[in-house]
């Protein structure tokens, strides 16, 4: 089967390398331009770009995948099947109409439509998430759904230990759709819970909520943005792994407060306290919480 790709994260790109190999190789690849990257702010090419130029797949970077331009690429390859992972811009009529448009996303619709499906799973402390193979409409994430798969969420998963897991589902999902081209259903609307797009307020730990909250935000962060605690400065601290702290580890620091006289920091929640494992100080890299502890105490 002919196929046209739309994809831009990394997420993407794993799910393409898989894709790739099939019987259904795109001929062409589509993903957003290059943009700004890292603290140097230099020009850099998206994960899929990378990935399909390794792959040797026709590559475009339309500044809109709706212009009459990339249209008239895409028409040019003649695809059968348009297949959409994590593109991260509208795709709008007429395009919508042109082809079938086939959506990969890390979730089992109707939970968790939208940006940051699987963060949200694991902040949410669900047991389970999966894969949805879905025609794409106007809607957000709202089309039939034509395959799913499931994935249990493990209570030690980051973010990058699952996403790894589910591109790798995704794609052999998507492969098998393309073979054996199933009905597709209408979602129940009475399921449905979005996942919002992150914001800088989702990355700072709340001292008023549960140890264990937190602790699932750390790991649904971890190892893309990292959560923050703000400290008494004014500027925050970067948290890559946390646990819930044993209730022999006290005394504990009241809600919202940073503990720093034991041999890791304690971090205070509502119910005890939240030990920061591996932290990164404003400006320096990431490290051990007790390595940033010896570093306060000269």
């Amino acid at each position: 089967m002919r196929t046209v790709y739309l994809g831009t994260s990394a997420f993407a790109a794993g799910v393409l390398e898989i894709l790739a190999v099939s019987a259904h190789r795109p001929g062409l690849v589509i993903t957003r331009p290059d943009r700004p990257r890292g603290r140097g702010r230099r020009l850099a090419p998206p994960p899929v770009a990378e990935r399909a130029r390794e792959l040797g797949i026709e590559l475009s970077q339309p500044e809109s995948v709706n212009d009459e331009d990339a249209r008239a690429r895409i028409a040019a390859t003649s695809p059968d099947v348009v297949c959409v992972c994590a593109f991260g811009a509208l795709i709008k009529e007429p395009l919508l109409s042109d082809y079938e448009l086939l959506n990969v996303h890390p979730s089992l619709l109707p939970r968790w439509r939208g940006a940051a499906p699987v963060q949200r799973a694991i902040m949410a402390g669900d047991e389970r998430t999966g894969v949805s193979i879905m025609r794409l409409e106007a809607g957000l994430d709202s089309g039939p759904v034509c395959a799913q798969a499931q994935e249990p969420i493990e209570p030690t998963d980051t973010y990058g230990t699952l996403a790894a897991r589910l591109e790798v589902l995704g794609g052999e999902l998507l492969v098998q759709t393309l073979d054996r081209g199933p009905p597709c259903a209408q979602q129940d609307e009475s399921g449905v819970t979005y996942a919002d797009k992150l914001t800088a307020a989702d990355r700072l730990l709340d001292g008023g909520r549960p140890a264990v909250e937190a602790e699932r935000r750390v790991r649904a962060l971890s190892p893309d943005i990292g959560a923050t605690i703000e400290l008494a400065d004014g500027t925050r601290l970067g948290v890559w792994e946390a646990r819930v702290a044993r209730a022999d580890t006290g005394p504990w620091p009241a809600p919202g407060e940073l503990s720093l006289v034991g041999p890791r920091p304690l971090f205070g929640c509502s119910d005890g306290s939240l030990e920061l494992v591996v932290v990164q100080p404003p400006g320096r890299r990431a490290m051990p919480g007790a390595d940033y502890l010896r570093g306060l105490r000269g």
